[in-house]
């Protein structure tokens, strides 16, 4: 049997394979098994992001933790850090947030925070699967045992809080372009900002329900690319569905992804002294412009699988406190537990306005170097590892490319899916590389 639970929670498409018996089944599954880990907590908070089914799943997983005895507070539209940072605030047992973040309108999600704040460990997702597949065994509470529901949309507020005390200057001197892509951040981004001073210019910041990632977002940087150019702004910030990720844009409409961002505060934190053991931990995805950069600059660096989760291990076993990806996912864990878009963007900001600089100007601290993906579906997707004409081509290319690139081959998770990547000051370089060992990973797997 496969394992509900994947990289980032559970998810699927609303009402057809994330159903509202699931919702529910999970809901009272987990209660049963966080709350007997955080006895002295009794209740769940619940956020969502806007889409038609978060109250669909809302409901069904609300009345799951309740049918176990648990009383669930519910925040309404935040973000996913949103959640992460009233759960451990306010006591919670547990905090559920619903949402698919970057996917379409019809996925959604359910994921889960334990009291620290932090995402579940996969001990705690296997303890609540194996619940879930004997429900009988966890007791059904009546009478007054049966939890209840609390509308604590006020906590929101408390969130936005927190996140203007993260900054040290007021942003007065800023015009920012905002795209919230119909998302949880459709109203606190733009209110952090002005509260902070800036002139702020709002975009996809309507949601009815359907509209959530459509033609906008951190996944469709040209929007906010185009917004910033319209209005003039200083800088751009564009979010996902659930603003746990950003991607800015420069005055220029140059994009700054995550890896530029981490770049940006990285050497304003080791400047300030506040950069745990000179450290950034980034995946194996990070460009190696950025790795390049970060030599420079002499940080070390910690490269983990592709998964801000996988970051996120790292930082807590290490003792880090800045890591992320280059798709915007940025972790501050001075501030927060888990990625957060809209507190990335206030870091960013805040060393913007610091420096006294432009963002392209701050954004040349790294130069992104040409880089080709290619995905090809195979009879053995792990049987390259021990392909010597497979290896071969890679060392090849590697010793082509010498300390000007590097090569990345790498299976997928869940697909039969060879990933081919190659980096290099080329473009048209790299694709060639990338078709030279492209061809021989067909001749020797076979093509699905």
């Amino acid at each position: 049997m496969s394992r509900l639970f994947g990289t980032d929670g559970v998810r699927g498409v609303a009402n057809r394979e994330l159903t509202p018996e699931l919702a529910f089944r999970l809901g009272f599954a987990a209660a049963c098994v966080l709350q007997s880990v955080n006895q002295e907590h009794r209740f769940f908070v619940i956020g969502k992001d806007t889409r038609y089914s978060g109250d669909l799943l809302e409901a069904a997983l609300a009345a799951g933790v309740m049918a176990a005895g648990v009383d669930v507070w519910q925040l309404g539209i935040i973000p996913t850090p949103g959640v992460a940072y009233v759960t451990r605030t306010v006591g919670a047992a547990a905090g559920v947030m619903i949402s698919a973040s970057h996917n379409p309108m019809e996925d959604n999600g359910i994921k889960f925070f334990g009291a620290d704040g932090f995402k579940l460990l996969d001990a705690t997702e296997d303890d609540i699967e194996v619940q879930m597949a004997d429900l009988q065994s966890c007791a059904r509470p009546t009478g007054a045992g049966i939890g209840r529901i609390t509308v604590r949309k006020d906590l929101v507020q408390d969130y936005v809080k927190f996140l203007r005390g993260t900054v040290r200057n007021s942003f007065s001197t800023l015009k920012v372009a905002v795209d919230a892509a119909h998302g949880a951040a459709y109203e606190i981004a733009a209110q952090v900002l002005r509260d902070l001073g800036a002139n702020v210019e709002v975009f996809c910041a309507e949601p009815d329900g359907t509209n959530i990632n459509v033609r906008c977002g951190s996944t469709h940087p040209d929007e906010i690319v185009r917004r910033v150019r319209e209005v003039k702004a200083d800088v751009g910030i564009s979010f996902d569905g659930d603003a746990d990720r950003l991607i800015a844009v420069d005055e220029a409409g140059r994009i700054v992804d995550g890896d530029c961002t981490m770049l940006i505060c990285a050497r304003d934190m080791l400047e300030r002294g506040i950069l745990r053991g000179h450290t950034v931990v980034t995946t194996v995805m990070s460009n190696y412009g950025f790795v390049k950069a970060a030599r420079e600059l002499g940080l070390e660096l910690v490269r983990t699988s592709v998964g801000d989760r996988y970051v996120m291990e790292a930082m807590r076993d290490g003792g880090y406190v800045l890591g992320g990806e280059q798709s915007g996912h940025v972790i501050f864990l001075q501030h927060n537990t888990t990625g957060d878009g809209i507190l990335s963007a206030l870091q960013l900001l805040d060393v913007l306005v610091q420096s006294g600089q432009k963002l392209s100007t701050l954004a040349s601290v790294m130069r992104s170097y040409p880089q080709v993906l290619v995905n090809i579906r195979v009879l053995d997707k792990s049987a390259w590892r021990n392909n010597p004409r497979i290896l071969s081509a890679i060392s090849k290319v590697e010793a082509s490319l010498s300390d000007n690139g590097r090569v990345l081959v790498r299976e997928s998770g869940t697909e039969p899916i060879v990933r081919v990547m190659v980096e290099g000051p080329s473009e048209q370089e790299v694709k060639s590389y990338v078709d030279d060992i492209v061809q021989v990973v067909k001749e020797e797997l076979g093509v699905k």
